[in-house]
């Protein structure tokens, strides 16, 4: 199968400085990735694949080299510009879910709508049919702490896909899941990906994961390693 480049990223490379110490988490990466491509990035813990996947989200700034999001160079854009691009094209899900305990599933779902400018009506609705989508129709006006984990991953994944966009950011989405709950996620986000297209980037550790994927690419030491067929 043949994707359109929807993320190139050329010459990446992203140093910190701690104290007197200079350390290279990226080291001059090459990476294309197609449009409705599942691509999952893996790598022992400091292989630089969170710092790469913070840069492809517009989450953190390159030292050095460019990032292109449908050939738009994302790190030479403003606050204001960056906050559109993420709003819009870019939906996120980390490990930790990351949802508002304070705020039930629908509305987790709908805050990102708000943000874009959707009618406050609209975007009720849009939430719903989202998590009726991932199988919690009948736990909309649930908060985070009476949901189980896999299920606040759940409302995580509805939030990611409020603005309808063409990338999907994922964080490591099964650490803290069970293995059964785990399994149940990835074919939640396969099943997504196939359906409607939507471009899938994971920085993950789980084999299930990786042998979901279209493409793995593996990382060490702030470079690409190697990169493998799912």
């Amino acid at each position: 199968m043949s994707y359109d480049t929807v993320i190139e990223l050329r010459n990446l490379v992203r140093h910190y400085t701690m104290g007197d110490e200079t350390v290279k988490a990226l080291d001059g990466v090459d990476l294309d990735i197609g449009r409705g491509e599942y691509v999952s990035i893996v790598g022992p813990s400091g292989s630089g694949k969170t710092t790469l996947f913070n840069l492809i989200g517009g989450l953190d700034k390159p030292t050095q080299g460019n990032v292109f999001i449908d050939g738009v160079d994302i790190s030479q854009l403003d606050a204001y510009e960056l906050a559109w691009l993420r709003c819009r094209k870019i939906g996120y899900i980390f490990q930790s879910f990351n949802l508002i305990q304070v705020l039930t599933a629908l509305e987790n779902v709908a805050l990102p709508t708000v943000f874009a400018g959707t009618p406050h009506e609209e975007g009720l609705k849009k939430a719903e049919k989202l998590l009726t989508s991932v199988g919690l129709g009948k736990r909309i006006h649930h908060r985070p702490g009476e949901l189980s984990a896999g299920q606040q991953q759940r409302v995580a994944i509805a939030r990611a896909l409020a603005n309808d966009p063409a990338i999907i950011l994922a964080d490591e989405p099964t650490g803290n899941l069970d293995l059964q709950t785990g399994q149940e996620i990835i074919d939640l986000l396969h099943g997504l990906n196939k359906a409607q297209g939507l471009t899938l980037v994971a920085a993950t550790h789980d084999l299930k994961m990786i042998k979901a994927s279209d493409r793995n690419v593996w990382m060490r030491d702030g470079k690409v390693e190697r990169i493998e067929r799912g």
